[in-house]
């Protein structure tokens, strides 16, 4: 399931998002509490991180609230304009500093970790589609936070941009392949263990010549077989932490290679 930001009202959408106009707040008789925006975004991000984009709705939302869905419309037009605020207040978690201090590539470090981390907290961020951003204060923060790490690197801004689009799919990509491994065993009833030794042991069965068709991908599988862990951790889960270790480093060990390379055409 991909949803799409900006699909709200434009003007009124922004305006929220950056706080131009006082949020508008009113009395919720049912509870006796003040209802506002920030108030309908925090119940809205709960209910998400609970249930999942699909159980996101007007209607759950004022459940949650205890109060009708028509009581949140004066504060937030649709579930769209909704999607937006809450997209920004959860990114929030990641505009602090990472550390730059200790060096660019030990704060890269850090910041992708928290990045993922902050994925697996929220997974119905990553239904979020990155083709059209919200555009908010929040999402610019977590951007001017990780440019102003990279900067140190003396790289050119060009390079730069394309750097940052790189890190952000490794981090985003590991986590969509962690939080769907969680979601998979729940909805299926059948663990990762479970599934890939049913499926596997059937592939000589059904393709006897699979080693001779195939032969790289064997010897791939043969030299880099991995020991198996009991430590509690799903094999899919484990296996993607694991590429996303290697890959950041490979990824930062090309950065580094750069730096040389620029400084060496440079004297």
């Amino acid at each position: 399931m991909v949803v799409f930001a900006g699909r709200g009202d434009a003007g009124r959408s922004m305006a929220l998002l950056w706080r131009t106009t006082e949020p508008h707040r009113t009395a919720e008789p049912r509870r006796g509490a003040g209802l506002s925006v920030d108030l309908i975004v925090d119940a809205a991000i709960e209910l998400a991180d609970a249930e999942g984009m699909a159980a996101l709705s007007m209607r759950a939302v004022g459940d949650r609230l205890g109060c009708t869905a028509m009581a949140l419309y004066t504060h937030v037009a649709n579930k769209n304009e909704l999607l937006d605020l809450m997209h920004d207040r959860v990114l929030g978690e990641l505009t602090g500093e990472h550390g730059p201090d200790r060096g660019w590539r030990a704060a890269v470090t850090a910041w992708a970790g928290d990045a993922c981390a902050f994925y697996l907290r929220h997974p119905w961020v990553l239904q979020v589609s990155q083709a059209r951003p919200v555009l908010g204060p929040n999402e610019y923060g977590v951007l001017e936070a990780v440019v102003r790490i990279l900067y140190a690197t003396g790289l050119p801004a060009g390079v730069l941009r394309r750097l940052v689009g790189s890190l952000f799919h490794l981090v985003r990509a590991t986590a969509q392949t962690i939080a769907e491994s969680r979601q998979a065993a729940n909805a299926t009833g059948v663990g990762d263990a479970e599934w890939w030794s049913a499926r596997s042991a059937m592939l000589l069965e059904v393709a006897p010549d699979f080693a001779e068709r195939f032969p790289t991908v064997v010897r791939l599988e043969t030299e880099g077989a991995v020991q198996p862990v009991d430590d509690g951790t799903p094999y899919l889960e484990r296996e993607a932490r694991e590429t996303f270790d290697i890959g950041l480093t490979i990824l930062l060990d090309g950065v580094e290679a750069a730096i040389l390379r620029a400084g060496s055409a440079a004297g």
